[in-house]
């Protein structure tokens, strides 16, 4: 039988300070200790031992000034004002739609946040309430703009530009949101004649490029031919 080499696991060196002075990313696993200097605060992802800052999480070191955190590579999404965000409507409520966003908690859409179809921007009324499911319902695929985050983490979205609102034909494909960096665009079209929706929250949109831009929908056109 060939031999077996083993080698037993040993500590970490902590990473110098120049690793939390903003330079190149640096990788920490549970248990490895970030830093002996007591001068730094503790932030997420991290706990203090023994006058030692050690990572709770595995995941990148960040620091803002001398406050240290690991970002988990792996985790929820934490929604940021101006995401942007591709969803599947979960539920109709009274005057909001609950979004799936791969977030800890469902996140929320207004009736009041959105533009009705032809892209018509008014005051709501109680019959367009009783028409919340003509608009969305459940099941429904939309894109949308992080509007504003509640108290307890939950994300307000909105649709109120034509280019957000329902999702039609495409394919679904879920990575984890480390993977999806923040852009000043999301909306992507390909020369193969696809195009791309990179939502923030770890959900990417695939549908072929549409021929011309039907701007008088209001985003809530359903084209369902097949597509070649």
């Amino acid at each position: 039988m060939a031999a077996v080499t083993m080698r037993l696991p040993a500590a970490r060196a902590p990473l110098d300070s120049s690793a939390l002075r903003g330079g190149e990313k640096h990788l920490v696993a549970p248990g490895d200790t970030i830093t002996t200097d007591t001068g730094y605060m503790r932030g997420h992802g991290t706990y203090v031992e023994d006058d030692k800052l050690i990572a709770s999480v595995a995941g990148v070191v960040e620091r803002v000034n001398k406050l240290v955190c690991v970002r988990a590579l792996k985790a929820r999404y934490n929604g940021e004002i101006g995401d942007i965000v591709v969803g599947r409507i979960t539920e109709v409520q009274q005057k909001r739609w609950k979004v799936e966003t791969n977030s800890r908690l469902d996140s929320v859409l207004l009736l009041s946040s959105i533009n009705l179809p032809g892209g018509e921007l008014r005051r709501k009324s109680a019959e367009d309430e009783l028409a919340m499911r003509d608009y969305l319902q459940e099941g429904d695929l939309i894109s949308a703009e992080v509007q504003s985050i509640f108290s307890d983490g939950a994300v307000s979205l909105h649709t109120r530009s034509l280019k957000y609102g329902k999702l039609a034909q495409g394919v679904l494909v879920q990575v984890s949101p480390s993977l999806v960096k923040r852009q000043k665009t999301h909306f992507h079209d390909l020369p193969c004649g696809a195009s791309v929706i990179l939502g923030n929250n770890g959900f990417i949109w695939i549908y072929p490029t549409p021929e011309q831009k039907d701007d008088e929908a209001g985003g809530y056109t359903a084209n369902l031919e097949v597509s070649p």
